[in-house]
């Protein structure tokens, strides 16, 4: 009796909420999935079609080629490499001296850096956008790269900070009794040690950049020069909308970003793992 009272109350305040909030998370996915591969007619047939009757792939292609998908790919992708790149040495290199040295206001330094995520990004849209549009990089993936590297290098240096503190100094000192200086310490030690949290911080900040709107926006008026999201938003227009392009173009998206996460999953849990306990 008491083992299926504990089977009751493991299928009510267990399994059942987490049901509920798989199919909560998955159900909008799988639906802007069904929606791609449908026709145009299809989508707003009645009664609503729960697996495309007859699946086409015209919408991707109309996404991709007509739309220009490829380009806004292009884009994101470009300005995703390059702000990842200088984040990840930048973040390591600053983690590195928040964990291994004490210094005079450490403590409000690292308070400032958190300080920093509490802050809306509207608030950074007008002045942004008069600094770039006096220093001329409108419209340049140049003004997106920078932004991004600035709000993202906070978290990702207090992450890093985090994991390095877990790896023991005493590696440090064998290698320099061996001659080695600090900058060779951090690449032939401690970086092939940090991989996990370099992955972590990477892909945390791929993803930001990579679905980020609203500085996009506002910092591109060119249609050539558009993000994905940007260009998404674009596919919507006052009087029409084509809603099996724009779930194309939403798969489309989607793809990288779960790639990323399903190549690096051991990576990220155990980067995480160990931000956590530094």
């Amino acid at each position: 009796m008491i083992k299926m009272n504990r089977k009751k109350d493991k299928i009510m305040f267990l399994y059942l909420p987490l049901t509920l909030m798989i199919t909560w998370t998955i159900f909008p996915i799988y639906w802007t999935i069904n929606t791609a591969f449908k026709q145009e007619g299809d989508i707003v047939k009645r009664p609503l079609e729960y697996i495309p009757s007859a699946p086409t792939i015209e919408n991707f292609v109309v996404a991709w080629k007509n739309v220009g998908f490829a380009t806004f790919f292009k884009n994101s992708l470009i300005i995703g490499f390059f702000t990842v790149l200088i984040v990840i040495i930048l973040s390591t290199l600053s983690g590195y001296a928040l964990s291994r040295y004490n210094f005079k206001g450490k403590r409000f330094f690292l308070l400032m850096l958190l300080s920093t995520q509490f802050i809306p990004r509207a608030m950074l849209v007008i002045p942004l956008f008069i600094i770039f549009k006096n220093l001329g990089l409108i419209s340049h993936p140049l003004s997106l790269i920078i932004t991004y590297t600035a709000v993202e290098i906070p978290f990702t240096t207090v992450l890093m900070s985090g994991f390095i503190g877990n790896i023991p100094k005493e590696l440090e000192e064998a290698a320099a009794i061996d001659g080695c200086s600090k900058l060779q310490a951090l690449r032939h030690v401690i970086l092939p040690l940090l991989l996990p949290g370099i992955v972590a911080c990477g892909i945390f900040t791929f993803i930001y950049t990579w679905n980020e709107f609203l500085l996009a926006l506002m910092l591109t008026n060119q249609q050539a020069k558009f993000t994905l999201p940007v260009g998404l938003s674009f596919m919507m227009s006052e009087f029409n909308v084509n809603y099996g392009a724009l779930a194309a173009g939403s798969v489309i998206a989607l793809v990288p970003a779960i790639l990323l996460f399903a190549y690096a999953q051991k990576h990220l849990v155990s980067g995480m793992g160990g931000a956590i306990k530094g």
